[in-house]
């Protein structure tokens, strides 16, 4: 599996998360404020994003361990798109439903770079058990 397959893919799953996220995000939009729409529809389209990319991107078991850690890969992200959108819209007036859009891009790279360290960590039931030398070799006596 290439970084570059795993990026192509990735990006693949960004697209169906990012529709997802506006979606639900412009649907929020008709019962809650901007950041609250914004703040709920990262969290559910967070979810979604960590089986994508669990399964389709990295091809990786999906475990509590990394769920949880998930959102790490997201922290960059939804710190530098929640400013975005408040600077977009709150200081540049640009329109509450589009803002978004604009302030994802440039999360990307850093998503990518985190996401991938944390799903292709091996959990430790994954991780082979150190061999052990053969038996005369650990007491320093020959066998034989």
């Amino acid at each position: 599996m290439t970084v570059r397959g795993q990026l192509i893919r990735f990006a693949l799953v960004g697209v169906v998360n990012t529709g997802t996220y506006y979606g639900c995000y412009l649907v929020l939009l008709t019962w809650l404020p901007y950041v609250a729409a914004h703040v709920a529809a990262f969290v559910l389209s967070m979810i979604g994003s960590f089986f994508l990319n669990s399964r389709f991107t990295y091809r990786t078991r999906p475990t509590w361990r990394k769920f949880l850690l998930f959102p790490l890969t997201n922290a960059a992200n939804f710190t530098i798109t929640t400013s975005g959108v408040y600077l977009l819209v709150d200081v540049l007036h640009f329109s509450s439903r589009y803002a978004p859009l604009i302030a994802a891009a440039a999360a990307i790279p850093i998503t990518f770079v985190v996401s991938r360290t944390i799903m292709l960590r091996p959990d430790a039931a994954d991780r082979p058990a150190p061999e052990s030398a053969p038996v005369g070799q650990r007491t320093g006596h020959r066998t034989g």
